[in-house]
Protein backbone atom coordinates (compact mmCIF):
# COMPACT_ATOMS: atom_id res chain seq x y z
CA UNK A 1 0.00 0.00 0.00
CA UNK A 2 1.69 2.94 -0.85
CA UNK A 3 1.84 5.47 1.51
CA UNK A 4 -0.12 9.08 1.40
CA UNK A 5 1.95 12.24 0.76
CA UNK A 6 0.59 16.09 0.49
CA UNK A 7 2.23 18.73 0.08
CA UNK A 8 2.16 21.05 3.24
CA UNK A 9 3.59 24.54 4.61
CA UNK A 10 5.71 23.61 7.55
CA UNK A 11 6.80 25.67 10.59
CA UNK A 12 9.63 24.64 13.18
CA UNK A 13 9.93 26.55 16.16
CA UNK A 14 12.77 26.10 18.66
CA UNK A 15 13.63 28.00 21.83
CA UNK A 16 17.05 29.18 22.17
CA UNK A 17 19.62 28.10 25.02
CA UNK A 18 17.20 26.24 26.37
CA UNK A 19 19.95 23.51 28.56
CA UNK A 20 21.32 26.64 30.01
CA UNK A 21 17.57 27.69 31.12
CA UNK A 22 16.57 24.29 32.28
CA UNK A 23 20.06 23.67 34.20
CA UNK A 24 19.21 27.45 35.89
CA UNK A 25 15.27 26.68 36.86
CA UNK A 26 13.89 23.70 35.76
CA UNK A 27 10.12 24.65 36.91
CA UNK A 28 9.97 28.27 35.91
CA UNK A 29 11.76 27.22 32.10
CA UNK A 30 9.19 24.97 32.12
CA UNK A 31 6.49 27.02 33.18
CA UNK A 32 7.06 29.80 30.62
CA UNK A 33 7.50 27.33 27.72
CA UNK A 34 3.91 26.51 28.81
CA UNK A 35 2.79 29.49 28.64
CA UNK A 36 4.51 31.36 25.85
CA UNK A 37 3.21 28.15 23.91
CA UNK A 38 -0.50 28.72 24.83
CA UNK A 39 0.05 32.52 23.70
CA UNK A 40 0.67 31.77 20.58
CA UNK A 41 -2.35 28.97 20.20
CA UNK A 42 -4.80 31.18 19.25
CA UNK A 43 -2.76 32.80 16.41
CA UNK A 44 -1.95 29.09 15.02
CA UNK A 45 -5.30 28.61 14.71
CA UNK A 46 -6.75 31.73 13.86
CA UNK A 47 -4.36 31.34 10.53
CA UNK A 48 -5.56 27.57 9.67
CA UNK A 49 -2.93 25.67 11.04
CA UNK A 50 -2.44 22.87 13.47
CA UNK A 51 0.37 21.95 16.02
CA UNK A 52 1.52 18.15 14.52
CA UNK A 53 3.36 17.64 17.90
CA UNK A 54 5.35 19.04 20.94
CA UNK A 55 8.87 18.53 21.86
CA UNK A 56 10.15 19.75 25.56
CA UNK A 57 11.08 23.46 24.10
CA UNK A 58 9.70 22.97 20.28
CA UNK A 59 7.22 22.67 18.01
CA UNK A 60 6.23 21.33 14.51
CA UNK A 61 3.15 23.34 13.03
CA UNK A 62 1.59 22.30 9.32
CA UNK A 63 -0.41 24.63 7.22
CA UNK A 64 -2.24 24.40 4.03
CA UNK A 65 -0.90 27.61 3.21
CA UNK A 66 2.84 28.98 2.92
CA UNK A 67 1.64 32.89 3.10
CA UNK A 68 -0.43 31.34 6.63
CA UNK A 69 2.21 29.63 7.64
CA UNK A 70 5.14 32.44 6.85
CA UNK A 71 2.42 35.06 8.79
CA UNK A 72 2.09 32.67 11.36
CA UNK A 73 5.78 32.72 12.13
CA UNK A 74 6.02 36.88 12.07
CA UNK A 75 3.03 37.35 14.40
CA UNK A 76 4.82 34.44 17.13
CA UNK A 77 8.19 36.68 17.38
CA UNK A 78 6.21 39.49 17.49
CA UNK A 79 4.08 38.36 20.56
CA UNK A 80 7.29 36.82 21.47
CA UNK A 81 9.05 40.08 21.88
CA UNK A 82 6.39 42.10 23.48
CA UNK A 83 5.84 39.18 26.24
CA UNK A 84 10.06 39.32 26.85
CA UNK A 85 9.68 42.86 26.95
CA UNK A 86 10.08 42.86 31.00
CA UNK A 87 12.02 40.26 31.52
CA UNK A 88 15.65 39.83 32.09
CA UNK A 89 17.52 38.86 29.04
CA UNK A 90 19.24 36.33 30.69
CA UNK A 91 15.95 34.60 31.47
CA UNK A 92 13.80 35.57 28.38
CA UNK A 93 12.46 32.31 25.87
CA UNK A 94 13.37 33.26 22.87
CA UNK A 95 12.39 31.27 19.72
CA UNK A 96 14.38 30.26 16.46
CA UNK A 97 11.76 29.65 13.60
CA UNK A 98 12.01 27.63 10.31
CA UNK A 99 9.54 27.28 7.62
CA UNK A 100 9.37 25.42 4.31
CA UNK A 101 6.71 24.37 1.97
CA UNK A 102 7.56 20.60 0.64
CA UNK A 103 6.38 17.28 0.33
CA UNK A 104 4.80 15.72 3.40
CA UNK A 105 4.53 11.87 4.23
CA UNK A 106 1.47 11.15 6.53
CA UNK A 107 1.37 9.03 9.14
CA UNK A 108 -1.56 8.68 11.53
CA UNK A 109 -1.54 12.85 12.91
CA UNK A 110 2.58 13.39 12.01
CA UNK A 111 4.03 14.08 9.11
CA UNK A 112 7.47 13.24 7.91
CA UNK A 113 10.35 13.52 5.59
CA UNK A 114 12.33 16.26 3.37
CA UNK A 115 9.81 18.52 3.73
CA UNK A 116 9.93 18.61 7.38
CA UNK A 117 13.82 18.05 7.54
CA UNK A 118 14.34 21.13 6.01
CA UNK A 119 12.13 23.43 8.03
CA UNK A 120 14.17 21.81 11.26
CA UNK A 121 17.23 22.21 9.50
CA UNK A 122 16.58 26.35 9.08
CA UNK A 123 15.75 26.42 12.40
CA UNK A 124 18.71 25.23 13.33
CA UNK A 125 20.61 28.07 11.34
CA UNK A 126 18.40 30.81 12.74
CA UNK A 127 19.38 33.37 15.09
CA UNK A 128 17.81 34.10 17.88
CA UNK A 129 14.36 35.78 17.49
CA UNK A 130 14.39 35.07 13.76
CA UNK A 131 12.82 33.63 10.83
CA UNK A 132 14.21 31.76 8.29
CA UNK A 133 12.53 30.57 5.12
CA UNK A 134 13.01 28.38 1.86
CA UNK A 135 13.50 29.66 -1.40
CA UNK A 136 10.35 27.33 -2.47
CA UNK A 137 8.28 28.68 0.72
CA UNK A 138 9.88 32.56 -0.39
CA UNK A 139 8.77 31.95 -4.16
CA UNK A 140 5.10 31.95 -2.75
CA UNK A 141 4.96 34.29 -0.48
CA UNK A 142 6.85 36.99 -2.37
CA UNK A 143 4.39 40.42 -2.96
CA UNK A 144 1.70 39.03 -0.82
CA UNK A 145 2.75 39.83 2.77
CA UNK A 146 4.17 42.74 4.17
CA UNK A 147 7.49 41.80 5.18
CA UNK A 148 11.10 41.87 3.47
CA UNK A 149 13.21 39.03 3.15
CA UNK A 150 16.88 39.03 2.56
CA UNK A 151 18.46 36.25 0.24
CA UNK A 152 21.36 34.31 2.02
CA UNK A 153 22.29 32.42 -0.60
CA UNK A 154 22.40 28.50 -1.69
CA UNK A 155 23.37 26.85 1.83
CA UNK A 156 23.87 22.73 2.30
CA UNK A 157 22.13 21.43 5.01
CA UNK A 158 22.48 18.41 6.89
CA UNK A 159 21.18 15.23 5.02
CA UNK A 160 19.51 17.46 2.37
CA UNK A 161 20.99 16.42 -0.59
CA UNK A 162 20.43 19.47 -3.04
CA UNK A 163 21.96 22.80 -1.82
CA UNK A 164 18.49 24.78 -0.49
CA UNK A 165 18.40 29.04 -1.34
CA UNK A 166 17.52 30.49 2.20
CA UNK A 167 15.78 33.33 2.88
CA UNK A 168 15.78 35.58 6.41
CA UNK A 169 13.02 37.72 7.49
CA UNK A 170 14.87 41.69 7.08
CA UNK A 171 14.61 42.89 10.58
CA UNK A 172 16.87 39.92 12.13
CA UNK A 173 18.91 39.00 8.91
CA UNK A 174 22.38 39.23 9.61
CA UNK A 175 24.41 40.85 6.94
CA UNK A 176 24.14 38.98 3.15
CA UNK A 177 26.46 36.11 3.58
CA UNK A 178 27.58 35.01 -0.17
CA UNK A 179 30.07 37.66 -0.16
CA UNK A 180 31.45 38.31 3.92
CA UNK A 181 34.24 41.05 4.44
CA UNK A 182 37.63 39.50 3.94
CA UNK A 183 40.18 40.12 6.53
CA UNK A 184 43.72 41.72 5.05
CA UNK A 185 45.79 39.15 3.83
CA UNK A 186 48.30 40.04 6.74
CA UNK A 187 45.36 39.10 9.65
CA UNK A 188 45.33 35.99 10.57
CA UNK A 189 42.03 34.41 10.71
CA UNK A 190 39.93 31.20 11.57
CA UNK A 191 36.64 29.95 11.56
CA UNK A 192 34.47 27.27 13.51
CA UNK A 193 31.99 25.24 11.90
CA UNK A 194 29.54 23.71 14.32
CA UNK A 195 30.29 20.60 15.27
CA UNK A 196 28.43 17.52 14.31
CA UNK A 197 26.44 15.68 16.81
CA UNK A 198 26.29 11.92 16.20
CA UNK A 199 23.20 11.41 18.07
CA UNK A 200 19.52 11.76 17.96
CA UNK A 201 19.24 13.21 21.48
CA UNK A 202 18.14 16.34 21.88
CA UNK A 203 20.56 17.25 24.76
CA UNK A 204 23.46 16.20 22.82
CA UNK A 205 22.53 18.39 19.73
CA UNK A 206 22.15 21.21 22.23
CA UNK A 207 25.32 20.79 24.16
CA UNK A 208 27.03 20.49 21.17
CA UNK A 209 26.14 23.77 19.28
CA UNK A 210 26.61 25.57 22.90
CA UNK A 211 30.26 24.20 22.84
CA UNK A 212 30.46 25.46 19.70
CA UNK A 213 29.68 29.18 20.34
CA UNK A 214 31.70 28.38 23.50
CA UNK A 215 35.01 27.70 21.38
CA UNK A 216 34.10 30.94 19.11
CA UNK A 217 34.25 32.84 21.91
CA UNK A 218 37.37 31.68 23.73
CA UNK A 219 39.61 31.42 20.36
CA UNK A 220 38.40 35.28 19.63
CA UNK A 221 40.40 35.96 22.77
CA UNK A 222 43.80 35.28 20.89
CA UNK A 223 45.32 38.38 20.02
CA UNK A 224 46.04 39.20 16.63
CA UNK A 225 43.54 36.65 15.36
CA UNK A 226 40.34 37.52 13.38
CA UNK A 227 37.33 34.96 14.09
CA UNK A 228 34.57 34.68 12.32
CA UNK A 229 31.08 35.20 14.14
CA UNK A 230 28.82 32.53 14.60
CA UNK A 231 26.36 33.98 12.49
CA UNK A 232 28.65 33.12 9.38
CA UNK A 233 30.07 29.95 10.56
CA UNK A 234 26.54 28.24 11.46
CA UNK A 235 25.49 28.66 7.90
CA UNK A 236 27.44 25.76 6.78
CA UNK A 237 26.07 23.54 9.72
CA UNK A 238 25.36 20.29 8.21
CA UNK A 239 26.73 20.28 5.25
CA UNK A 240 29.69 18.90 3.32
CA UNK A 241 32.60 20.05 4.71
CA UNK A 242 34.62 21.73 1.55
CA UNK A 243 37.19 23.50 3.68
CA UNK A 244 38.89 25.42 0.34
CA UNK A 245 35.36 26.68 -0.49
CA UNK A 246 34.30 27.53 3.11
CA UNK A 247 37.83 28.89 3.61
CA UNK A 248 37.53 31.54 0.52
CA UNK A 249 33.86 32.06 0.93
CA UNK A 250 34.64 33.45 4.65
CA UNK A 251 37.50 34.66 3.87
CA UNK A 252 40.11 32.59 6.80
CA UNK A 253 42.93 31.13 6.77
CA UNK A 254 42.26 28.81 9.22
CA UNK A 255 38.43 26.67 10.01
CA UNK A 256 38.07 24.40 13.01
CA UNK A 257 35.94 21.22 12.61
CA UNK A 258 34.63 18.56 14.96
CA UNK A 259 32.08 16.32 16.19
CA UNK A 260 30.53 14.65 19.23
CA UNK A 261 29.25 11.07 19.65
CA UNK A 262 28.49 8.60 22.83
CA UNK A 263 30.77 6.12 22.56
CA UNK A 264 29.21 3.64 25.90
CA UNK A 265 28.97 5.64 29.08
CA UNK A 266 31.62 8.05 28.08
CA UNK A 267 31.11 11.77 25.08
CA UNK A 268 33.85 11.55 22.68
CA UNK A 269 34.42 14.99 20.95
CA UNK A 270 37.00 14.90 18.25
CA UNK A 271 38.31 18.29 16.56
CA UNK A 272 40.61 19.24 13.56
CA UNK A 273 42.42 22.26 12.43
CA UNK A 274 42.35 22.83 8.97
CA UNK A 275 45.02 24.90 6.76
CA UNK A 276 41.78 26.74 4.54
CA UNK A 277 44.22 27.58 1.57
CA UNK A 278 45.30 23.98 0.87
CA UNK A 279 42.81 21.74 3.09
CA UNK A 280 45.84 19.79 5.10
CA UNK A 281 45.41 18.76 8.45
CA UNK A 282 47.81 21.12 10.61
CA UNK A 283 46.31 19.52 13.79
CA UNK A 284 43.42 16.49 15.13
CA UNK A 285 42.81 15.24 18.70
CA UNK A 286 39.73 13.77 20.64
CA UNK A 287 38.50 14.20 23.79
CA UNK A 288 36.40 11.66 25.90
CA UNK A 289 34.71 13.02 29.08
CA UNK A 290 31.29 11.86 31.10
CA UNK A 291 28.67 13.30 31.41
CA UNK A 292 27.58 14.16 34.53
CA UNK A 293 27.35 17.89 34.42
CA UNK A 294 26.26 19.00 30.99
CA UNK A 295 26.77 22.75 31.71
CA UNK A 296 30.61 21.44 33.04
CA UNK A 297 31.22 19.38 30.46
CA UNK A 298 30.38 22.16 27.79
CA UNK A 299 32.94 24.33 29.40
CA UNK A 300 35.14 21.85 29.92
CA UNK A 301 35.28 20.56 26.51
CA UNK A 302 35.84 23.93 24.78
CA UNK A 303 38.38 25.24 26.59
CA UNK A 304 40.56 21.92 26.49
CA UNK A 305 40.47 22.24 22.67
CA UNK A 306 40.76 25.82 23.05
CA UNK A 307 44.16 25.23 24.83
CA UNK A 308 45.55 22.88 22.06
CA UNK A 309 43.97 24.25 19.11
CA UNK A 310 45.98 27.85 20.44
CA UNK A 311 49.74 26.81 20.07
CA UNK A 312 49.12 25.04 16.68
CA UNK A 313 47.77 28.52 14.96
CA UNK A 314 50.44 30.18 16.46
CA UNK A 315 53.15 27.43 14.96
CA UNK A 316 51.58 27.92 11.70
CA UNK A 317 51.40 31.24 11.92
CA UNK A 318 55.73 31.38 12.79
CA UNK A 319 55.84 28.99 9.41
CA UNK A 320 53.66 31.08 7.48
CA UNK A 321 55.40 33.87 7.97
CA UNK A 322 58.99 32.23 7.22
CA UNK A 323 57.34 30.88 3.58
CA UNK A 324 56.71 34.80 3.35
CA UNK A 325 60.30 36.44 4.00
CA UNK A 326 60.87 37.98 0.71
CA UNK A 327 57.71 40.02 1.15
CA UNK A 328 57.50 43.60 3.11
CA UNK A 329 57.63 43.37 6.79
CA UNK A 330 54.06 43.50 8.67
CA UNK A 331 53.90 44.46 12.36
CA UNK A 332 51.75 41.58 12.53
CA UNK A 333 54.65 39.17 11.27
CA UNK A 334 57.55 40.72 12.89
CA UNK A 335 55.98 40.21 16.22
CA UNK A 336 55.31 36.52 15.15
CA UNK A 337 58.40 35.56 14.51
CA UNK A 338 60.18 37.58 17.20
CA UNK A 339 57.84 36.19 19.67
CA UNK A 340 57.97 32.74 18.59
CA UNK A 341 61.97 32.74 17.92
CA UNK A 342 62.49 31.39 21.69
CA UNK A 343 60.23 28.14 21.10
CA UNK A 344 62.21 27.25 17.93
CA UNK A 345 66.03 27.92 18.72
CA UNK A 346 66.09 27.94 22.74
CA UNK A 347 67.51 30.75 24.93
CA UNK A 348 70.97 32.31 24.13
CA UNK A 349 72.43 35.82 23.58
CA UNK A 350 72.04 35.58 19.90
CA UNK A 351 68.15 33.88 19.41
CA UNK A 352 67.26 36.61 22.25
CA UNK A 353 68.38 39.81 20.12
CA UNK A 354 67.36 38.76 16.66
CA UNK A 355 63.80 38.42 18.86
CA UNK A 356 63.94 41.66 20.82
CA UNK A 357 65.29 43.38 16.97
CA UNK A 358 62.22 41.97 15.83
CA UNK A 359 60.07 43.03 18.22
CA UNK A 360 61.28 46.74 18.47
CA UNK A 361 60.62 46.45 14.92
CA UNK A 362 56.97 45.95 15.22
CA UNK A 363 56.44 48.28 17.99
CA UNK A 364 58.48 50.84 15.32
CA UNK A 365 56.12 49.59 12.79
CA UNK A 366 52.63 50.10 14.93
CA UNK A 367 53.44 52.35 17.66
CA UNK A 368 50.37 50.89 19.35
CA UNK A 369 50.86 47.57 18.88
CA UNK A 370 51.02 46.84 22.65
CA UNK A 371 51.27 42.91 22.58
CA UNK A 372 54.46 43.51 20.53
CA UNK A 373 56.02 45.56 23.82
CA UNK A 374 54.75 43.71 26.29
CA UNK A 375 56.11 40.84 24.65
CA UNK A 376 59.57 42.70 24.21
CA UNK A 377 59.24 43.71 27.86
CA UNK A 378 58.79 40.05 28.73
CA UNK A 379 62.24 38.83 26.61
CA UNK A 380 64.05 41.47 27.96
CA UNK A 381 63.17 40.70 31.62
CA UNK A 382 63.41 37.43 31.57
CA UNK A 383 67.25 37.89 29.26
CA UNK A 384 68.74 39.99 32.18
CA UNK A 385 67.45 37.40 34.38
CA UNK A 386 69.46 34.33 32.49
CA UNK A 387 72.42 36.73 32.32
CA UNK A 388 71.93 36.42 28.67
CA UNK A 389 71.60 40.53 27.82
CA UNK A 390 74.69 42.29 27.20
CA UNK A 391 73.92 45.30 28.58
CA UNK A 392 71.86 44.01 31.65
CA UNK A 393 70.78 47.62 33.44
CA UNK A 394 70.19 48.64 29.76
CA UNK A 395 67.56 45.53 29.48
CA UNK A 396 65.71 46.01 32.75
CA UNK A 397 65.19 50.06 31.94
CA UNK A 398 63.76 48.89 28.59
CA UNK A 399 61.58 46.14 30.10
CA UNK A 400 59.81 48.13 32.50
CA UNK A 401 59.49 51.36 30.36
CA UNK A 402 57.64 48.57 27.70
CA UNK A 403 55.58 46.59 30.02
CA UNK A 404 54.48 50.06 31.50
CA UNK A 405 53.81 51.26 28.06
CA UNK A 406 51.55 48.44 27.06
CA UNK A 407 49.44 48.33 30.04
CA UNK A 408 48.84 52.49 29.01
CA UNK A 409 48.23 51.43 25.57
CA UNK A 410 45.70 48.19 26.11
CA UNK A 411 44.50 47.70 29.55
CA UNK A 412 41.87 45.42 29.03
CA UNK A 413 43.55 43.05 27.12
CA UNK A 414 44.47 39.83 29.19
CA UNK A 415 47.24 38.73 26.72
CA UNK A 416 48.99 42.26 27.05
CA UNK A 417 48.19 42.37 31.02
CA UNK A 418 49.79 38.56 31.24
CA UNK A 419 53.40 39.43 29.18
CA UNK A 420 53.71 42.73 31.12
CA UNK A 421 52.97 41.70 34.83
CA UNK A 422 55.24 38.64 33.83
CA UNK A 423 58.24 41.07 33.06
CA UNK A 424 57.31 43.65 36.19
CA UNK A 425 57.65 40.74 38.73
CA UNK A 426 60.59 39.55 36.96
CA UNK A 427 62.42 42.66 37.23
CA UNK A 428 61.76 42.36 41.16
CA UNK A 429 58.28 44.11 40.95
CA UNK A 430 56.14 41.92 42.61
CA UNK A 431 53.72 43.75 43.92
CA UNK A 432 52.49 45.98 40.92
CA UNK A 433 53.11 42.63 38.60
CA UNK A 434 51.01 40.58 40.94
CA UNK A 435 48.04 43.39 40.25
CA UNK A 436 48.31 43.30 36.61
CA UNK A 437 48.39 39.66 36.53
CA UNK A 438 45.02 39.82 38.52
CA UNK A 439 43.79 41.64 35.83
CA UNK A 440 44.74 39.08 32.81
CA UNK A 441 43.14 36.54 35.05
CA UNK A 442 40.08 38.43 35.93
CA UNK A 443 39.47 39.29 32.03
CA UNK A 444 40.26 35.87 30.50
CA UNK A 445 40.71 32.97 33.33
CA UNK A 446 41.54 30.88 31.00
CA UNK A 447 45.13 32.92 30.19
CA UNK A 448 47.15 29.99 31.30
CA UNK A 449 50.72 32.01 30.86
CA UNK A 450 49.19 34.78 33.10
CA UNK A 451 48.25 31.96 36.30
CA UNK A 452 51.70 30.39 35.94
CA UNK A 453 53.25 34.27 36.07
CA UNK A 454 50.97 35.08 38.76
CA UNK A 455 51.78 31.57 40.85
CA UNK A 456 55.62 31.97 40.29
CA UNK A 457 55.07 35.25 41.43
CA UNK A 458 53.65 34.32 44.55
CA UNK A 459 55.50 31.17 45.36
CA UNK A 460 58.53 33.97 46.25
CA UNK A 461 56.56 35.66 48.51
CA UNK A 462 56.96 33.99 51.91
CA UNK A 463 53.23 34.36 52.85
CA UNK A 464 51.85 32.70 49.68
CA UNK A 465 53.64 29.68 49.13
CA UNK A 466 51.05 27.17 48.47
CA UNK A 467 48.79 29.57 47.15
CA UNK A 468 51.45 30.47 44.41
CA UNK A 469 52.16 26.75 43.69
CA UNK A 470 48.44 25.88 42.97
CA UNK A 471 48.13 29.15 40.72
CA UNK A 472 51.16 28.15 38.95
CA UNK A 473 49.74 24.26 38.22
CA UNK A 474 46.63 25.86 37.31
CA UNK A 475 47.93 27.38 34.52
CA UNK A 476 50.19 24.44 33.57
CA UNK A 477 46.54 22.25 33.82
CA UNK A 478 44.83 24.77 31.68
CA UNK A 479 47.03 24.54 28.48
CA UNK A 480 48.25 20.60 28.63
CA UNK A 481 49.75 21.00 25.25
CA UNK A 482 51.74 24.56 25.53
CA UNK A 483 55.30 24.64 23.66
CA UNK A 484 56.22 26.59 27.06
CA UNK A 485 55.48 23.62 29.62
CA UNK A 486 58.95 23.01 29.30
CA UNK A 487 59.90 26.77 31.08
CA UNK A 488 56.80 26.74 32.97
CA UNK A 489 57.93 23.07 34.74
CA UNK A 490 61.22 24.69 35.17
CA UNK A 491 60.54 27.27 37.68
CA UNK A 492 57.25 25.04 39.22
CA UNK A 493 60.13 22.63 39.93
CA UNK A 494 61.90 25.42 41.47
CA UNK A 495 59.26 26.80 43.38
CA UNK A 496 59.11 23.62 44.83
CA UNK A 497 62.57 23.01 46.01
CA UNK A 498 62.20 26.81 47.81
CA UNK A 499 59.76 25.13 49.40
CA UNK A 500 61.45 22.12 50.56
CA UNK A 501 59.42 19.72 48.78
CA UNK A 502 62.54 18.51 47.34
CA UNK A 503 61.19 14.75 46.00
CA UNK A 504 58.24 17.01 43.78
CA UNK A 505 60.67 19.21 42.73
CA UNK A 506 63.13 16.89 41.28
CA UNK A 507 59.89 15.08 39.73
CA UNK A 508 59.01 17.83 38.10
CA UNK A 509 62.22 19.06 36.84
CA UNK A 510 62.75 15.83 35.22
CA UNK A 511 59.43 16.17 33.47
CA UNK A 512 60.71 19.72 32.38
CA UNK A 513 63.57 18.26 30.85
CA UNK A 514 61.44 15.88 28.84
CA UNK A 515 58.98 18.94 27.59
CA UNK A 516 61.94 20.77 26.38
CA UNK A 517 65.27 19.22 25.27
CA UNK A 518 67.12 22.25 25.05
CA UNK A 519 66.29 24.28 27.80
CA UNK A 520 69.61 24.09 29.95
CA UNK A 521 68.20 25.75 32.85
CA UNK A 522 65.41 22.51 33.37
CA UNK A 523 69.01 20.88 33.88
CA UNK A 524 70.27 23.72 36.25
CA UNK A 525 67.08 23.05 38.59
CA UNK A 526 67.05 19.29 37.90
CA UNK A 527 70.96 19.18 39.33
CA UNK A 528 69.98 21.23 42.19
CA UNK A 529 67.28 18.89 43.28
CA UNK A 530 69.49 15.93 42.76
CA UNK A 531 71.98 17.29 45.14
CA UNK A 532 69.59 18.27 47.57
CA UNK A 533 68.53 14.90 47.95
CA UNK A 534 72.27 13.70 48.12
CA UNK A 535 71.63 12.26 44.42
CA UNK A 536 75.43 13.70 43.08
CA UNK A 537 76.21 11.75 40.45
CA UNK A 538 72.43 12.55 38.60
CA UNK A 539 73.45 16.26 39.58
CA UNK A 540 76.64 16.13 37.59
CA UNK A 541 75.05 14.58 34.74
CA UNK A 542 72.58 17.18 34.59
CA UNK A 543 74.82 20.00 35.16
CA UNK A 544 76.92 18.45 32.44
CA UNK A 545 74.20 18.18 29.96
CA UNK A 546 73.20 21.94 31.02
CA UNK A 547 76.72 22.79 29.82
CA UNK A 548 76.51 20.83 26.36
CA UNK A 549 73.30 22.55 26.01
CA UNK A 550 74.87 25.95 26.69
CA UNK A 551 78.55 25.96 26.32
CA UNK A 552 79.44 29.37 27.55
CA UNK A 553 77.55 28.94 30.67
CA UNK A 554 79.30 29.41 33.96
CA UNK A 555 78.76 29.30 38.04
CA UNK A 556 77.59 33.25 37.87
CA UNK A 557 75.24 32.86 36.17
CA UNK A 558 73.72 29.77 37.63
CA UNK A 559 73.95 31.99 41.09
CA UNK A 560 71.92 34.75 38.93
CA UNK A 561 69.33 31.84 38.04
CA UNK A 562 69.07 29.92 41.44
CA UNK A 563 70.60 32.81 44.13
CA UNK A 564 72.02 31.04 47.28
CA UNK A 565 70.97 27.98 46.57
CA UNK A 566 73.91 27.61 43.92
CA UNK A 567 76.65 26.98 46.83
CA UNK A 568 75.23 23.30 46.28
CA UNK A 569 76.78 23.05 43.26
CA UNK A 570 79.38 25.09 43.33
CA UNK A 571 81.81 21.96 44.21
CA UNK A 572 79.85 19.54 41.36
CA UNK A 573 80.26 22.23 38.96
CA UNK A 574 84.25 22.57 39.93
CA UNK A 575 84.60 18.96 38.58
CA UNK A 576 82.26 19.47 35.87
CA UNK A 577 84.33 22.39 34.24
CA UNK A 578 87.51 20.63 34.32
CA UNK A 579 86.45 17.11 32.81
CA UNK A 580 85.79 17.51 29.13
CA UNK A 581 82.95 17.54 27.47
Amino acid sequence: MTAARRLAAILAVDVVGYSRLMGEDVAGTALGVREHRDAARPIVAGLGGRIVKTTGDGLLLEFPSVVDAVECAIAIQKLMAERNADTPEAKRIVYRIGVNLGDVLIEGDDILGEGVNIAARLEGLCEPGGVLISGAAYDHVRGRIDADFVDLGDKYLKNIARPVRIYSLASSAPAPMPEPPKPPIDQPSLAVLPFACFSEERELKYLTEAMTEDLITILARIPGFIVIARQSSFVYQGGAIDSRRIGRELGVRYIVDGSLRPVGPQLRVGAQLIDAATGAQLWADRFDRQPENVLELQDQIARAIAGRIEPELVRAEIALIRRRRDASPSAWSCYREGAGMISLKGWSEETLTRATALLRQAASLDPDFALARAQLALLLSLGARHGLMAEGAAAVTEARAEAERAVEIDPDASEVLGYAGCALAELGEVQRGSEILERAIENDPSNAQAWVALGTAQCFLEKMGDVGLEKLRQGMRLSPRDHRLGFWGTYYALALARHRRLEEAYEEARVACRRDPQFYVARIVLALTAAGLDRKGDAIAALREAKRLRPRLSLEEIQLLVGRRATLLAPLWDEVSKSPQ
